[in-house]
This record gives structure tokens, sequence and C-alpha cells, in this order.
């Protein structure tokens, strides 16, 4: 059993590995056509990048679904929001020698925007509640129709961001030493490599999970959001390393929104239904809000992150898995059902 479990481990490393790479093709490669096209930089991180950075979670979230384990890829949607909010800033902020710079249209539209997205995405999950209550108490099935209600809001988001867009004006040369074509094979060969690597870490965390006896949604909180999040935060350090803060914010941001309105929906339309389970997602969504508003704040003070302020939001994170652990090992009394 042991060596078995030592195996699975193996593999979730080495598919983590493949989804590094393969999202690291995906993202330059998205980049890349973004320049080309002569998309503004805060679209660039909240749409183009922020897609391609997301496309590890949407992976999981299908695969899921497909394979009936539904909880599992929406606990790797919301735990991999709350990394992205917490880890990813932080490294930026850390890893550049300078504070890391925001914008006042990063706060005022990018962080408010993903702050609604998550309002309306807990609403839809009460609204499951008390329109399609389950069988046990607390819980609620979301069927398409709810489902459709984040698409919608996620529809109103890439309109806003087109109506940027329209009045941006990229300048000369910013096509120069770009190969579309390649870019284009690079993108779809990072999507390829992604999914067949997030199907063997899914399929390793699920066996994993079932030997330990730790629950699906929990451990796609923890592990398969790690495991899937590195990719944004490589893309993330890099942009800020090369003195692009407001692309490193943006896709953080961008990236949490489209995992939410789009990834968790796409699920649902995928499986036909979910049950949510009203009294573990209500936790995971107040850390999160927390998340945010610890990010809100520390990016409105100047309108930089500074690196007192990243290694607090560090220390948010690691009194997040601490409270997972101590809430899976059952030590204490928690609010997490067992």
């Amino acid at each position: 059993m042991a060596t078995s479990l030592l195996v699975e481990a193996a593999i979730i490393v080495a598919a983590t590995a493949a989804i590094w790479k393969g999202s690291d093709w995906l993202e330059s490669a998205s980049e890349r056509l973004a320049t080309y096209y002569g998309l503004p930089e805060v679209v660039q991180g909240a749409i183009i990048v922020a897609v391609g950075s997301s496309f590890p979670e949407v992976a999981a979230v299908v695969l899921s679904a497909l394979d009936g384990s539904m909880s599992l890829g929406v606990g790797a949607i919301v735990g991999s929001a709350i990394f992205n909010i917490l880890i990813i800033p932080a490294a930026a902020g850390i890893a550049t020698d300078d504070e890391l710079e925001s914008s006042r249209t990063l706060v005022y539209k990018e962080a408010q925007f993903y702050m609604l997205a998550v309002s309306v995405l807990l609403i839809t999950m009460a609204l499951a509640v008390i329109y399609y209550p389950g069988e046990a108490t607390l819980t609620g099935v979301i069927t398409r129709p709810l489902a459709a209600i984040p698409l919608a809001l996620y529809g109103l988001y890439v309109f806003i961001q087109y109506q940027d867009t329209a009045d941006h004006d990229p300048g000369e040369d910013w096509t120069a030493g770009i190969s579309v074509g390649r870019q284009w094979l690079f993108l779809l060969l990072g999507l390829a490599v992604i999914l067949v690597a997030v199907e063997s870490l899914v399929h390793s965390v699920k066996v994993i999970g079932r030997a330990a006896g730790v629950q699906e949604f929990l451990l796609g909180v923890t592990i398969l959001a790690a495991a899937t999040s590195l990719p944004d935060t490589l893309v993330s350090v890099r942009a800020a390393r090369d003195d692009r803060g407001v692309t490193s914010l943006a896709n953080v941001l961008g990236s949490n929104t489209f995992d939410l309105l789009v990834a968790i929906p796409l699920g649902v339309f995928i499986a036909g239904a979910w049950t949510v389970d009203f009294a573990m997602a209500v936790p995971m969504f107040g850390v999160l809000t927390g998340a945010t508003i610890l990010l809100f704040t520390a990016l409105r003070t100047d309108l930089v992150l500074s690196e007192l302020e990243s290694y607090a939001l560090l220390g948010a994170y690691a009194v997040f898995v601490a409270w997972i652990v101590i809430e899976t090992a059952g030590w204490v009394g928690g609010v997490l059902p067992t």
C-alpha cells in the first residue's frame, strides 16, 4: 500500500512538472499573440494570459466532472483562487527588487469585478440550496440554468474588456519578430500536454484521497489547487521581473474571475448538475473573500505591493493551510463538516 501511494505521489510531481511546461508554452504563445493583435496590457493579463494560465484548472474541473468527481474539481478551483490571491502576488512582490506596481484600473475595475464574481457564485450556490435542496441539510443542486448565471456575468466582463480594447492605440511595430503560425502551434501543443498531465494528476489525487480518507473537496482545495496554480505563479513572477507589475497582478485577478465564472459552470454543464454542500462552501468562500479584501487593501496603499505586504500575504496563506490541516485531522471542533 505504501509503495502504491509513493508511486501516486511521484505521478503527482511528474504531472505538475508537465503542467508547468505545457502552461509555459501556452502562456508564452498567448502573450505573444495578444501583443501581435495589439491588445492593451491590462486586457493581456486579465483575459488572454489569464485564460491560458487557467487552463489547468479548467481541465481539472472538466475531467473531474466526466469522472463523477465534481467536488474534487470545484475544490481545485476554490483552492486555486485562494492560492492565486495570496501566494502569487506575494511571490511576485518578493521576487522583484522594487515594489510591485499596481494601477487604478487594476484596483477599481479588475479587483472589484473579481469580488463581484465571488459574490455571484456564492449567490448561485445559495439559490441551489433554496430552490433545489439536496437530501442532506444545507445541500443544493446547481442545475444548468443556475450555472448560466455566472457565465452571463463573465460575458459582461468580456464586454467591458472589449470596450477598453476598442479605445486602445497599440502604436507602431508591435508585430515585429512574432511568428503567428508558430505561436498558435505552441498554444495547441501546450493545451494537449496540460490535458494529459491533469488527467494523471486528478487520478493520483483521488487514489491518495481514498487511501487517507480525506474528502475530495478538501483534496482539491489543497493538493490539486497548488499543482494547477504553479503555472500562474511562474507567469506572474516572470512578468513582475520584467517590470510588468500590472500584467502580473491582472493575470491573478483575471484568472480567478475566469475560474469562478466559467470553469465551475462548465463542469456543471458537462455533469448535468452538481450537489453543493453549503456548509463546506461558505467557510471556503469566506476565506476567499477575506483574502481578496486583504489583497485589495494592500494594492490600494500607494498603488504598490511592498515587500512587507507580500510577506503578510504569505503568512495569511500559511494560516489557511494550518486551518485546513487542523480541520481535516479533527484535532479541534471546527466549522467544516466531516
